[in-house]
C-alpha cells in the first residue's frame, strides 16, 4: 500500500502545478491536468529502473543543515582568498578520501554536496576501490577534509541511503 502511495506523490505534484499554472479549478482542467500528470508521472518512473529509498528524515535535514553552514563558511573564505588577494597563501591540492559509500543516490548527494561547496571539485572517484579524489582550493588541513567527507556528510548518507 505504502508503496502505491508512493508513486502517487509525483502526479499529484503535476497535477497541482497543473493547475497553479492554468490559476483554475475548472473540472475540464482537472480531469486533463490528472491523464497528464499520470502520463507523465508513469513516463518519469520508466526513465529511472533504480528508485531511490531514503530513510531517516531527521538525519537529512541535519545533513542539510550542516551543507548550508559549511556553503557558507566556505563562501567566505573563497571570498578571502580572491577578493582579498590572498592567493598567495592559498595550498591548493588534490585529496584521495577512501569512501564506503556504494549507493548511486548516496553518492550522487555527495557529489552535489562537494560541487557546490565553492573551492573544492569531486575530481574523481574509482568504483573499484571507493577512492574518491578531491580537489581542494585552499589544502592546509588534509585530516580536517577527511574528517569533514568521511564523518559530517559521508556518515549521515550511509544512514540515510543504505
Amino acid at each position: 500500500m505504502k508503496r502505491y502511495l508512493h508513486r502517487l506523490i509525483l502526479p499529484l505534484l503535476l497535477l497541482v502545478l497543473w493547475l497553479v499554472l492554468n490559476e483554475t479549478l475548472a473540472p475540464g482542467q482537472i480531469a486533463l491536468g490528472a491523464v497528464l500528470a499520470l502520463l507523465l508521472g508513469w513516463a518519469a518512473m520508466a526513465l529511472r529502473p533504480l528508485q531511490a529509498y531514503p530513510k531517516k528524515p531527521l538525519t537529512a535535514i541535519k545533513l542539510i543543515w550542516h551543507v548550508a553552514v559549511d556553503i557558507t563558511y566556505s563562501n567566505v573564505a573563497v571570498a578571502r582568498i580572491i577578493l582579498l588577494g590572498d592567493k598567495a597563501n592559498a595550498t591548493p591540492g588534490f585529496l584521495k578520501i577512501p569512501l564506503r559509500i556504494r549507493d548511486p543516490h548516496g553518492l550522487a548527494a555527495l557529489a552535489c554536496i562537494v560541487t557546490y561547496t565553492p573551492g573544492t571539485v569531486w575530481a574523481d572517484y574509482s568504483e573499484n576501490d571507493g577512492m574518491l579524489v578531491l580537489h581542494v582550493l585552499d589544502l592546509k588541513d588534509e585530516q580536517q577534509w577527511l574528517h569533514t567527507i568521511q564523518h559530517r556528510y559521508e556518515s549521515p548518507l550511509l544512514e540515510i541511503f543504505e
